[in-house]
């Protein structure tokens, strides 16, 4: 007679961290965005209540989901995997526990009365979720000889790094040390898209809690710090997760040569993967990446609806935000580091 493996949902806290992250390593669909410590960083830097899902066979973990509950007058009750990240999403063995954990992640929503839950992944969880399909991440595969990668890209983007490098730009890269000057250029790239800035503890406390798996690289002009970006490493595999640059120095491109000197440094550290951020499909961010030779893959963003009845847009297109970032745009830069996580906090 067959035996029927009976799984069981726990709700994990701080005494399970060990062995959920222990599980990561584990298991071949885990990434930068799922491990344990991004507990803490969403309850204590940005207030929110978080739900770490956990489906056990006699103890054992055999699938994780992290979620967080992002809830505001403005853009409602959200539960999401994962909110401010690339993406999240169920970490699992087998699709019985896949599907035990969104089960629980729905009545979550239904128990608590809110909007709708949003998972962000890798791929289709239930086909039967509504889906949206706007977003791709871009990932270059790298090599033990950076050389490899170098010989690979066209002679014309050779030639325009090359040329960023005659205009004195270089690059530095670091962790606590450079992050006044990585907030300093995020802060005022953001500003000019008109997107409000997290506070800058909630920077220090991601540096704080992965340390060495996180890395910081600054672009200067001469001594002027101009364009910056921040990297998680997991695994075999770099994830891209914020960037930006100084508008009035953007014409100097020193972007050229600040991906360039993270994709090398990748290289020589032995990574065999480049994730080089989220992008929306057909954007400049999206034909940018793939002058480095960078390929899509898909993104899927799945939800179920509670009162919400129909897909969210919470998007810099949506014709309801144009007015906002318009006025944003407007207002002074320490200004908006001083009211941005106001909003900023709230938009997952």
């Amino acid at each position: 007679m067959q035996n029927h493996v009976q799984l069981e949902i726990i709700y994990c806290n701080k005494i399970h961290a060990i062995q959920w992250d222990n599980f990561l390593q584990q298991t071949n669909s885990s990434s930068f965005y799922h491990p344990f410590g991004w507990k803490e960083i969403n309850e204590n830097s940005l207030g929110h209540q978080t739900f770490y899902l956990a489906a056990l066979d006699n103890g054992v973990f055999v699938g994780i989901l992290p979620l967080v509950y992002v809830k505001s007058r403005l853009f409602g009750k959200i539960l999401c995997s994962m909110p401010f990240l690339n993406y999240g999403g169920p970490c699992v063995t087998n699709h019985e526990a896949e599907k035990l954990l969104l089960n629980e992640a729905c009545s979550l929503v239904e128990r608590y009365n809110m909007d709708y839950l949003e998972i962000r992944g890798l791929n289709i969880i239930d086909k039967d979720l509504p889906l949206s399909e706007n977003k791709v991440s871009l990932t270059l595969e790298l090599d033990s000889d950076p050389n490899i990668l170098w010989n690979a890209f066209k002679s014309k983007h050779r030639t325009n790094i090359r040329r960023v490098y005659k205009n004195n730009v270089s690059v530095k890269s670091g962790g606590l040390d450079l992050l006044d000057d990585f907030y300093e250029i995020l802060s005022e790239s953001w500003h000019s898209l008109g997107t409000p800035i997290y506070n800058k503890s909630y920077f220090r406390d991601i540096l704080e809690t992965f340390q060495n798996k996180i890395r910081i690289y600054i672009a200067y002009y001469k001594a002027t710090p101009i364009a910056s970006a921040l990297n998680g490493h997991h695994k075999d595999t770099i994830e891209g997760m914020w960037a930006g640059s100084i508008l009035k120095y953007r014409k100097l491109q020193p972007n050229y040569v600040l991906y360039w000197e993270m994709m090398k440094d990748g290289c020589e550290n032995g990574y065999k993967h480049f994730h080089l951020g989220r992008s929306t499909i057909e954007s400049t961010g999206e034909t940018f990446k793939k002058k480095w030779n960078a390929v899509p893959t898909q993104l899927y963003w799945q939800y179920y609806l509670g009162r919400k009845k129909e897909i969210p847009q919470l998007n810099v297109s949506n014709p309801k935000f144009v007015l906002a970032i318009k006025i944003w745009r407007k207002l002074p830069v320490k200004l908006t580091r001083l009211i941005g996580p106001i909003f900023a906090n709230k938009i997952p």
